[in-house]
């Protein structure tokens, strides 16, 4: 799925947990005697309002007592759940279904001439591995292969992007160990599989892009921070480089950013990429705080690259609301909410680059969010989402409206597989359903469809027919909230099914169908699983995301409690047999709903979880998330940031449901400490007799980078958790 979670960035790792990370294991058979986190209470004075924090110094993660608790807790938790009966066999049977599926292919990407590249892992594989083919038919060739750093080192490695130059001669790809997401950019010479001079390090994002020649690429590096400077200085005065592929790093030419373009006057967040296509004679740049795409645009021509100044030229800002950006020949396509809250695209001509005067090229659709567009060699094709079905239109020269569906043929969702340079006039479409595994299909003009065979997934045999409903559910004002629901066809409605709901609801971002192998080990044992399009989520386009946006967030978790209520109500689950979980920014939507209405569920998971709201913006990607979730010098956002803290909310003396917080101990997107925080505060206070555990993992970050079997483990545990919790499990002594 794609999601604009994937705005939080990483930091860098100079704490002692990520130098301890490779040594931070957790050994399940470890039994002890549970000890108090350590407090050293801090009460802070914002806006008049006094906050408790009795926990600040789990945030120290230099600490021998915070480190040492850590890996107490981590210990802990191992040791509980491996005493869960079946637990063994749920690991067992995620890992058959997946094998059983057959090989994971994603991040398609195809080039002038057919050459096409993706990240493939084989069934059975532990990681993804960079493939290339030089056609559709063509015999594949792994590019690079993490594995084998993996052997060599101990520690699991990870591709975290790749970006193949316009003549399909060249590569550049970033590496990160860990999940850290701490990724060093790498070129490689296709021809040869060798790479080129020397990693780059620091260059955390996948923004690389090639000047139309293919001989020099932008790339955006952080600064290199002094031993004790602040996390929060991490992703401030970011600078575009220009690199000429063959040349050292030394040789790099500052392109764009803060100190080079003072008289642009940016913002020190403003974080860039240079962009180039291959038919065009412009560049443009574009800034982002990472989190929201709102930005300001820059215009210049390529001719101007290796002058000592280049005349960039400011196209669009914030204001603007553009929230994409592709460059074709003289033409810049945008995609803007601006008078349009579902979506639409403009076409700006270079040659006078007034916004005023760009042309709707995609209107807003009349049904539905245009959530995403892709330009083709000689069509525009725009994804529009309606519930949770997404469907690619086609639009052709002069059809602003309506267009026409690239594959009528095919079932469920469909979504554009990469064709960056635009030189394709049939399209490369990805389908995704809830019960059928993905296919890569290439659809011509007139909509005929064929199999490319990119993916050859299955589901595994003697599984259950799955039987999926979608519905609105009214929430406390009356909002209907979009909540689809998966189950074994036949199963009853008696209340005492085990039941998870899934909830995020931020930065726009909404679940679509799609079809998880892992998930039928849950739903083959009588398991239902709901996901709610909260508000926060983009479901219904720009109006319903800012419903659960900064000091409307509250929206976000009572659209869940009205969710949990309905699935109650319906008797797909009871309060002894429902759980919640959320992911992330999700945490805000897990924690909040467990903090407000404990007595609906019997148990809860706190995946990666921003959990903390207050104090996020002293850490270096929390304060890229301003612009998301607020600040706590106004006023009013800080009493919504309060709000939205599940770490302040907890209340002593309460019967809380089970919880389990799960984190990587390198996580650079939402540091470890809201989890820990958390887990502290709820073991003194709930009052529920209820496990609370930390789930630890010392080689994983957000997720982003997990090997499979990291991935089975945590799905095993989580699974398990919550049936021994529904009493469907038992605990061995």
């Amino acid at each position: 799925m794609k999601t604009r979670d994937a705005r939080f960035t990483p930091r860098t790792l100079t704490t002692a947990a990520a130098l301890l990370a490779a040594a931070f294991t957790f050994d399940a058979a470890f039994a002890q005697t549970r000890s108090a986190a350590p407090s050293e209470p801090v009460t802070d004075v914002h806006h008049g309002v006094s906050v408790a924090d009795p926990y600040r110094n789990l945030e120290n993660l230099r600490s021998a007592a915070t480190l040492n608790w850590l890996k107490s807790e981590g210990e802990f938790a191992a040791s509980t759940l491996a005493r869960i009966e079946g637990r063994d066999q749920m690991t067992q049977r995620i890992a058959a279904l997946s094998a059983a599926s057959g090989d994971t292919v994603r991040d398609v990407t195809r080039l002038p001439g057919g050459s096409i590249y993706y990240l493939k892992r084989r069934g059975g594989e532990n990681q993804f591995k960079l493939t290339m083919r030089a056609g559709l038919n063509a015999p594949e060739r792994v590019l690079v292969d993490p594995e084998l750093l993996a052997k060599a080192s101990g520690v699991p490695h990870a591709i975290n992007y790749f970006v193949p130059a316009w003549d399909g001669k060249t590569l550049a790809y970033g590496l990160s160990a860990g999940g850290s997401e701490d990724t060093s950019l790498f070129l490689l010479d296709i021809a040869s599989g060798k790479n080129i001079g020397k990693p780059i390090a620091r260059v955390r994002e996948g923004q690389i892009h090639w000047t139309p020649d293919s001989q020099q690429l932008s790339y955006n590096q952080i600064r290199q921070l002094a031993a004790h400077a602040p996390e929060t200085e991490t992703y401030l005065d970011t600078t575009v480089f220009l690199l000429r592929k063959g040349e050292p790093e030394s040789r790099a030419t500052p392109l764009f950013g803060r100190f080079i373009n003072k008289e642009l006057k940016l913002e020190r967040l403003d974080v860039a990429q240079v962009m180039f296509a291959p038919d065009s004679q412009y560049m443009i740049a574009r800034t982002t705080d990472t989190t929201v795409p709102e930005g300001r645009l820059y215009l210049a021509r390529v001719a101007e690259l290796g002058r000592s100044a280049i005349a960039w030229r400011q196209i669009a800002g914030a204001a603007d609301k553009i929230t994409d950006a592709q460059l074709r020949g003289d033409t810049l396509y945008l995609r803007t909410y601006a008078g349009a809250p579902r979506g639409r695209v403009l076409a700006l001509a270079l040659n006078d680059p007034v916004l005023t005067k760009a042309k709707e090229v995609v209107a807003e659709p009349a049904v539905g969010v245009l959530h995403g567009f892709a330009l083709g060699r000689d069509a525009i094709y725009a994804e529009v989402q309606q519930g949770f079905t997404t469907r690619v239109r086609r639009f052709g020269a002069g059809i602003s409206a309506g267009g026409t569906d690239v594959a009528p043929g095919l079932a469920g969702s469909t979504f554009m597989v990469g064709d960056p340079a635009h030189a394709h006039a049939d399209a490369l479409i990805a389908t995704s359903t809830w019960t059928e595994p993905s296919r890569v299909f290439i659809a011509d003009a007139q909509g005929t469809t064929r199999d490319t065979g990119l993916r050859n997934n299955t589901r595994p045999s003697g599984t259950p027919e799955i039987e999926v409903s979608e519905v609105l559910v009214n929430s406390h004002d009356g909002a209907k909230v979009p909540l689809a629901i998966l189950r074994r066809k036949g199963l009853a409605l008696d209340g005492n099914n085990p039941t998870l709901l899934v909830g995020y609801g931020a930065y726009g971002f909404s679940f679509e169908a799609y079809f998880d192998v892992r998930s039928l080990a849950w739903l083959e044992r009588g398991g239902v699983l709901a996901y709610a399009n909260v508000r926060g989520s983009g479901a219904f386009g720009d109006a319903w995301y800012r419903a659960g946006f900064k000091t409307t967030k509250p929206n976000t978790w009572k659209d869940g409690l009205a969710c949990a209520q309905y699935l109650i109500d319906q008797r797909y689950a009871s309060a002894k047999t429902l759980g919640i979980s959320g992911t992330s920014a999700g945490g805000i939507f897990v924690g909040r709903a467990v903090t407000s209405a404990p007595d609906l569920f019997a148990a809860a998971i706190f995946n990666v979880g921003v959990l903390d709201a207050v104090r996020s913006e002293e850490s270096a990607n929390g304060i890229t998330n301003i612009s998301e979730f607020g600040t706590v010098k106004d006023p009013q956002e800080f009493a919504a940031l309060l709000e939205m803290s599940t770490y302040h909310q907890i209340r002593d003396g309460t019967a809380y449901p089970a919880v389990m917080l799960v984190h990587g101990m390198n996580d650079p997107r939402v540091d470890v400490w809201n989890s820990a925080k958390t887990a502290a505060r709820l073991l003194s206070a709930s009052r529920g007799g209820k496990p609370i555990l930390l789930r630890l993992d010392g080689q994983a970050g957000h997720g982003i980078g997990s090997t499979a079997q990291q991935a089975f483990s945590q799905q095993a545990d989580i699974y398990s958790f919550l049936l021994w919790q529904f009493d469907k499990m038992a605990l061995k002594p």
